[in-house]
């Protein structure tokens, strides 16, 4: 992948302004829906344009894991007022990248804390100022290291971090009465991943990340995720968690063999649209992949 397509990828998924060739694109990712789903329980879904929300609402008690953009942030608390939430006990990020956090600044006022991995601040952090945009930004308040719960209604949620992988500050949230868990962009269902190599991703970690939630959780959890391919669900069951750990490993097989032919990621990101071994991942985006599994495979 060259330069000016990394770049491109990136900004759609960091919140940066568009041009207007790029709308189409980023239509297609971030397809406009503004569903509320219920899941289980009292935990659900929100679908808009960025990565999947979560959500409980009980009674008084709410929580909302990632909050997309500023606009769909808005529309989302305009439907949990009427469903009777007046405030958010507690607020959650994934991770740091924009179609995540962006819209943190949407429940300014309204959340009265805001959790996150220690990395994901700190990304968020050094984004906003590389961008020259922290004045947009509403930062998390609460932070963990491994392992972070709490109890909101009858619900307990706790936050794991299995090192890094997407990025080097992804968090795994449990609703543990649910037995709902939220992936953030750990799982991209059937869809190239963005790798965020600039913010400490690792898809070796990653492939154990993987591992590591499917010993933690049980046969009937049902997992929600960041985002995922045309024609895909967003959420799903450990079937799709070891599907992209097959996909995360073929793409590092793959590079790895045209490496060692002497290519360059621009010559195998040319004559490449899909990774041997993981026929299910089509479309368009295999060129970070590529170019992630390259710069990985190089630093050893």
């Amino acid at each position: 992948m060259n330069r000016r397509s990394f770049v491109h990828h990136s900004a759609i998924l960091t919140g940066l302004s568009l041009l207007p060739g790029q709308k189409a694109l980023l239509k297609s990712l971030f397809p406009d829906e503004g569903n509320m789903t219920i899941l289980r329980d009292n935990v659900g879904i929100y679908t808009e344009r960025g990565g999947t929300i979560g959500w409980m609402i009980e009674g008084d008690s709410v929580v909302v894991v990632d909050t997309q953009f500023p606009d769909q942030a808005r529309n989302l608390i305009s439907q949990i007022k009427q469903r009777g939430g007046k405030s958010v006990d507690l607020l959650i990020n994934t991770h740091h990248h924009g179609d995540h956090s962006g819209g943190n600044i949407a429940f300014q006022g309204m959340a009265d804390r805001i959790v996150a991995h220690t990395n994901s601040k700190k990304n968020q952090e050094v984004s906003a100022k590389s961008r020259g945009n922290e004045e947009s930004q509403l930062y998390p308040t609460e932070l963990y290291d491994t392992e972070w719960s709490d109890q909101i209604g009858s619900e307990t949620i706790t936050l794991r971090y299995f090192g890094a992988a997407h990025t080097d500050g992804d968090s795994l949230i449990h609703f543990e009465n649910a037995n709902i868990v939220h992936m953030g962009d750990l799982l991209f269902n059937r869809r190239f991943p963005f790798i965020d190599k600039s913010a400490g991703a690792s898809i070796r970690n990653w492939i154990d990340v993987l591992q590591q939630a499917q010993r933690t959780f049980d046969k009937d959890t049902l997992y929600i995720f960041g985002h995922s391919g045309a024609g895909y669900p967003v959420t799903g069951n450990k079937d799709d968690l070891q599907a992209m750990q097959n996909y995360l490993r073929s793409l590092l097989k793959y590079v790895k063999k045209q490496m060692k032919k002497g290519l360059s990621v621009e010559e195998i990101t040319k004559i490449t649209d899909q990774i041997p071994g993981a026929p299910e991942w089509t479309g368009r985006g295999v060129g970070r992949s590529i170019s992630a599994a390259f710069e990985e495979l190089s630093e050893q």
